[in-house]
């Protein structure tokens, strides 16, 4: 108990001095190695037996010897040392992005459709940092940050609380998309009107896509009641090529379609809807050295200013 109230309170000087005269096998060469005067090591070895209440050193005509309480000691402060050693290169790796993880979350759309080539960016470049993508939509990403599981969110939705802080990184559009030969893809521009008068796909509660949907036709005075509500942008899709109903949803998503011709962006010429996409963090919280990296890669894939570093 004795040893253990005073390892807590006692200078680490104390036990690194000890380790090198145990190491060097004479007070003198352990000074010369430890870079202090030989009386400076004698007199905090002193100060060390007095307060652990026990010789650790014979002095002896040629040099000192370890006694059996000296010994154990030393064993433990090769130890310690060696702990010390490997905290300190856990923490040089850390800087260097040689060791870590990141934990990041991101919205249905923005983690399906906008981060893959980001994440391969990142992965290539820094190839030893554990990088874990937990995609939901903005609801539940808002709630894991505030839970603390993950440092970073990338959301479609604003922010629903004063804890978070957040900045946009990206502009999105929505637009409205139908089958392929459906009556409104025609050159003439349709009205908002028109469309919501058609079976109408959204996504889930609680998505940001959805928020921003009906916050526009609101604008317009309208209100829908839809067919299908979804939580997978892939069914969305799938159910308008198939002829089921239209939706409006992120231009991001609709590529690959929009290129085969399996779906059509249906002109409209009293709507437009364009969305910001968030980074969302913890208000004051600091930013990992991945986290920094990831930032600048995204900034990088996106053309967009992310969160300054700090």
């Amino acid at each position: 108990m004795l040893f253990i109230a005073y390892y807590y309170a006692m200078n680490r000087n104390h036990l690194a001095l000890f380790h090198a005269v145990a190491q060097a096998g004479s007070i003198s060469r352990g000074a010369a190695a430890a870079r202090v005067s030989q009386p400076a090591v004698s007199k905090q070895i002193a100060e060390l037996e007095d307060a652990l209440g026990v010789r650790l050193l014979d002095r002896l005509p040629r040099g000192c010897q370890l006694t059996e309480a000296g010994e154990i000691l030393a064993d433990y402060a090769s130890r310690w040392r060696s702990v010390e050693n490997d905290a300190a290169r856990a923490i040089e790796e850390y800087l260097g992005l040689k060791r870590g993880r990141l934990a990041i979350g991101a919205s249905l759309t923005i983690g399906g459709y906008l981060l893959p080539a980001v994440i391969a960016e990142f992965h290539r470049q820094f190839p030893e940092i554990e990088l874990q993508l937990e995609i939901a939509n903005t609801e539940h990403i808002q709630r894991s940050l505030l839970e603390g599981t993950i440092e970073l969110g990338l959301t479609e939705g604003p922010l629903e609380s004063k804890e978070l802080e957040s900045t946009v990184f990206f502009k999105d559009e929505l637009v409205a998309i139908a089958p392929a030969r459906h009556p409104l893809l025609k050159p003439r521009r349709a009205t908002v009107r028109e469309i919501c008068r058609e079976p109408f796909i959204l996504r889930e509660e609680g998505s940001g896509t959805r928020a921003v949907v009906e916050r526009a036709l609101r604008r317009h005075g309208l209100k829908i009641k839809p067919l299908l509500s979804l939580a997978s942008p892939e069914a969305i899709k799938n159910l308008v090529a198939a002829g089921v109903g239209i939706a409006i949803v992120s231009r991001l998503i609709v590529t690959l379609e929009l290129q085969t011709g399996s779906l059509g962006i249906i002109p409209l010429k009293d709507l437009k809807i364009q969305r910001p996409l968030h980074l969302q963090r913890i208000r004051g919280r600091s930013q990992s050295p991945a986290l920094v990296k990831f930032l600048a890669v995204l900034s990088a894939r996106s053309g967009h200013l992310p969160v300054a570093a700090g």
